[in-house]
């Protein structure tokens, strides 16, 4: 017998998108990545201009908010095959769509997570956790933390963190991991509690810089004139290790 109801409500379709680093997988979406990569094929191009000057081959990268993997893609092209990309997406369906992408590339250097990180704890209600009201998720959708100390990485080049508002907790999750690597830092900041965030960087020994790049790229890929966000800018903070002796002369220290 035939159990499928069909008055049930049809799922929706899933959408394709040719960008600038290959396909997405994504659904038409409000979110800023979303709107960029449909109208543009591209999102924060700048971030990924200012992380070509630190990012090699055979690179490991912990990335923290999938954005349909807009920049996995470029990403996982950079550190190559004998590199590493981890992306944690902890929302359900932004992680099948992560995983999605990820397969239509056939990136086969990137390790998808389910999972929220921070502080090793309890599940709790996504959108209840640091930072998670900015993500796209089901309003009973609950998600454990998880530290990034916890999961055994064997080496970290690049700490990514795309969720504004989640940087203090998942910095107080990866201090052993931050301490043994060294990572260079690369996140988006929550203006109300900026200050307390590069605070927590450089208390691990880090110098941070401003960087903050406009939402729309002139020099898009689809050639699109038109600026759907403008005068919109992500405030965001680039930071090395104090020992490296690296600086970004081109950028304000903070």
């Amino acid at each position: 017998m035939n159990v499928f109801n069909s008055t049930a409500q049809e799922p929706v379709a899933p959408l394709l998108w040719t960008v600038r680093y290959g396909v997405v997988s994504a659904t038409s979406s409000q979110h800023p990545a979303a709107r960029s990569l449909q109208l543009y094929g591209e999102w924060a191009e700048a971030e990924i201009d200012l992380l070509s000057s630190v990012l090699q081959e055979k690179h490991t990268v912990m990335q923290f908010g999938g954005e349909y993997g807009a920049h996995t893609l470029w990403l996982a092209r950079v550190v190559g095959e004998a590199g590493k990309v981890y992306v944690a997406e902890p929302a359900r369906i932004g992680f099948q769509q992560l995983c999605a992408t990820a397969a239509l590339n056939g990136l086969t250097n990137v390790y998808t997570l389910n999972q929220w990180l921070g502080r090793s704890g309890a599940a709790a209600p996504l959108s209840t956790l640091p930072g998670g009201a900015s993500l796209k998720c089901e309003a009973d959708e609950t998600v454990r933390p998880v530290a990034i100390d916890d999961l055994g990485l064997g080496g970290l080049d690049l700490l990514k963190i795309n969720v504004p508002g989640s940087t203090i907790a998942l910095l107080q999750g990866a201090v052993e991991t931050v301490r043994k690597h060294r990572p260079v830092i690369y996140t988006r900041l929550e203006p109300e509690q900026a200050l307390a965030e590069v605070r927590a960087i450089k208390e691990l020994g880090y110098r941070c810089w401003s960087h903050a790049p406009h939402m729309y790229n002139p020099g898009n890929i689809m050639g699109q004139g038109e600026n759907v966000f403008p005068g919109r800018v992500l405030q965001n903070v680039i930071a090395m290790p104090v020992e490296s002796g690296a600086a970004f002369d081109q950028l304000m220290e903070v």
